[in-house]
Formats: C-alpha cells, sequence, structure tokens
C-alpha cells in the first residue's frame, strides 16, 4: 500500500502497489502503446487515486530525487571501482549532489523485469547516471531517454551508439609507451596479456602494442598474445602459459595491474626474479602496483579524474548544455618503477622448468 499524507509516491511505490514495473509505469505515463489495456487502466487507477496525471499536467508522484545521481559499476572488486566512484563524489560535493553507488546485476531470484539496474535508478528517481565497464543494451538505453534520464559510459566496451556519451583514456598510446619501453631495454620477445578481445579498450592496447613492435621492426609471433579476464587468476594462467613456451618471453606487458600481480605470483612459483629474469609491465596504476615487491612499472589511467569528468559532463547534461564532443579522453603516463630492466641474455636466464625444481 501507498501511504496516504503528506508524503507523495515515488514510481517505485506506484509499481509496487499496481503489481508491475517501473518501466511499464513509466511506459503507461509517456503515452506508450505498447502495454495491455488491462494493465495500463490497473496503474491509471492507482495514479488517478493519489493525484497523479499525465506528462503535461500537474504531477502529484515525487519528483525524481534531482540532488541525486547514480554510478553503476560491472562490480566492487579491487581498486579500479573505489578510485572511479572517488572522483566521481568529489566532483558530486562540488556540484552540491549525492551519488548512489549500485551494481548491474541484470537479475534477481526469478529473474523479471523488476531486478533490472534501470528499473532500480527510475524507481530512485535519479537525475542521472553514471555506468562504469557497464554496456547497457539499446532498450536500457531508451528506458533512460525516456524517463529524461540523462547517461554518460566509462571505458565503454564496445563503441557506443550514436548519442552517448563516453569518457576513456588513450589506451591506444598507454599500450605503445608500454611496449616501447619495453623495446628500449632491448627486448625483444615480449609477451601481452591483454583482456577479452572483444573490449574497445582490449582492442586498442592490443593494437598499440602490436604498432609499437612493428615501428621496432620486431614480429609478434600469435602465440606470445594472450586474452584474460583482468582479474589476478587470469594473469597466473596467462603468464603460466607464456613462461612454459619453448622459447618464452623475456619481459610481459600485462593490461591489467590485477592481472601483473597474477602473473607475479606465477613467476615466483616459477623460481623467475622480476626484473632480473624477466621483466612487466602493468596497466591502471591502481594502489596495489606499488605495494608489490618489486614495485611495479605500469601505465597510469587517471581513473579519479575518469570519474570526476564524467560527473561533470553528466551534470552539463542535466543542464541540457551542447556538448562539443561525444567523447573525452584522458592521456595515459607510463610511471616507472622497479619491474623492468635491460635484457638478460639467454644464456644467464633460468628456465622456468629449472627454476621451479630449485623451490
Amino acid at each position: 500500500m501507498i501511504e496516504s499524507g503528506r508524503s507523495r509516491p515515488t514510481l517505485a511505490q506506484i509499481a509496487a502497489a499496481a503489481g508491475v514495473s517501473v518501466s511499464t509505469v513509466s511506459k503507461v505515463l509517456n503515452g506508450r502503446d505498447d502495454v495491455s489495456p488491462a494493465t495500463r487502466k490497473r496503474i491509471d487507477k492507482v495514479l488517478r487515486g493519489h493525484g497523479y496525471t499525465r506528462r503535461g499536467v500537474s504531477v502529484s508522484v515525487a519528483e525524481p530525487a534531482a540532488k541525486t545521481v547514480d554510478l553503476v559499476l560491472s562490480g566492487l572488486d579491487g581498486s579500479w571501482p573505489a578510485s572511479v566512484a572517488s572522483g566521481m563524489e568529489a566532483a558530486a560535493f562540488e556540484a552540491g549532489l549525492h551519488v548512489v553507488v549500485s551494481v548491474a546485476r541484470t537479475g534477481g531470484p526469478e529473474d523479471d523485469s523488476s531486478s533490472d539496474w534501470v528499473d532500480r535508478i527510475l524507481g530512485r528517481g535519479t537525475a542521472g547516471v553514471v555506468l562504469g565497464l557497464v554496456e547497457p543494451s539499446p532498450q536500457q538505453l531508451a528506458r533512460l531517454a525516456e524517463a529524461q534520464v540523462p547517461c554518460v559510459v566509462i571505458d565503454p566496451l564496445s563503441d557506443p551508439p550514436p548519442g552517448v556519451i563516453s569518457v576513456g583514456t588513450t589506451n591506444w598510446s598507454g599500450a605503445y609507451e608500454a611496449t616501447t619501453h619495453l623495446l628500449e631495454q632491448g627486448h625483444r620477445r615480449i609477451g601481452l596479456v591483454t583482456g577479452p578481445p572483444q573490449h574497445l579498450y582490449a582492442k586498442a592496447r592490443i593494437a598499440g602494442y602490436r604498432s609499437a613492435m612493428a615501428a621496432a621492426g620486431v614480429e609478434t609471433p600469435p602465440e606470445l598474445v594472450r586474452n584474460g579476464n583482468y582479474d589476478r587468476a587470469s594473469g597466473r594462467e596467462q603468464v603460466r602459459a607464456l613462461i612454459e613456451l619453448p622459447e618464452p618471453p623475456t619481459a610481459l606487458f600485462i593490461c591489467s595491474d590485477h592481472m601483473a600481480i597474477g602473473g607475479y605470483e606465477t613467476l615466483t612459483q616459477a623460481g623467475l626474479r622480476v626484473p632480473d629474469d624477466i621483466s612487466v609491465v602493468g596497466f591502471d596504476d591502481l594502489p596495489e602496483a606499488r605495494w608489490v615487491s618489486p614495485p611495479l612499472t605500469t601505465v597510469r589511467q587517471p581513473l579519479k579524474e575518469m570519474g570526476s569528468i564524467a560527473l561533470r559532463t553528466l551534470v552539463r547534461l542535466m543542464r541540457g548544455e551542447h556538448l562539443e564532443s561525444m567523447r573525452a579522453e584522458l592521456a595515459t603516463t607510463l610511471v616507472r618503477r622497479e619491474s623492468t630492466r635491460p635484457r638478460v641474455s639467454t644464456d644467464q636466464r633460468p628456465s622456468p622448468k629449472a627454476a621451479g625444481g630449485r623451490g
């Protein structure tokens, strides 16, 4: 039941009272014709009972929480989401906004549409949403547009559709600089561990790596390129596959600090020392990159800045401002620490199997 009195019902409360999802209520409010007559009648009855009329007439349902915006992430594990959320929250505070952080879960115990993340943020009355490593479907984007909720995507997994604003980094340049650094150290067999090959930023990093190798006149045999999932477990697995090659690499460019830390574990188990026996470069510059031993040379993604720029861009969209560009791209930088050194000659470098036997 919806309580009467001074408090006005939210869309979520109306949906609950009518026994439907928030998106169905939104369709009725926007005059959509893809709602059954019986359902429309039931929703209209609840709306009329609480003084709510269609768009263009006075509204008694609680206005969206104009001071609240959402950050929807693919997950909360690790430092990546914390860094992005920190930057976004700081910018939101300056703008007088509050940030609600949630995970883009698309199914509940009964896997019904009411558990969709879009329903949840619309039911909360958000003023705008930033998506981090989340790929919204065309249907989800349409529902946000219908509800007049602006959206900004951080690190889109694929090319955003027309009209969707995105914030990212110079992934190609970062990968090119990391690979060039290893080449300048005398390495020629450089293994690459990147993410799922269909992801936009993984493609850019592979391209940057290949371009640097080609510019140096170095071939990139296919066995030196491995795909992981940006977690430590896949880093362990893919680094193991690389060092067990008949001719293993002398250096590794691992496109995620989490995967690089997993790679460190595999190298230690194999008796290989970083950087004495093999050099390693990561990507992200998470706090963990400074904590491992030796500290990890890595490509810095300005994650906090990405979060703050995404929020400021969202505010401009909320104000109805025109944006000059559909994408903001922040520069990466190579942070040199202690995990790389000039190449060790083959006869000085222990093989993984022989080194592993010492443990």
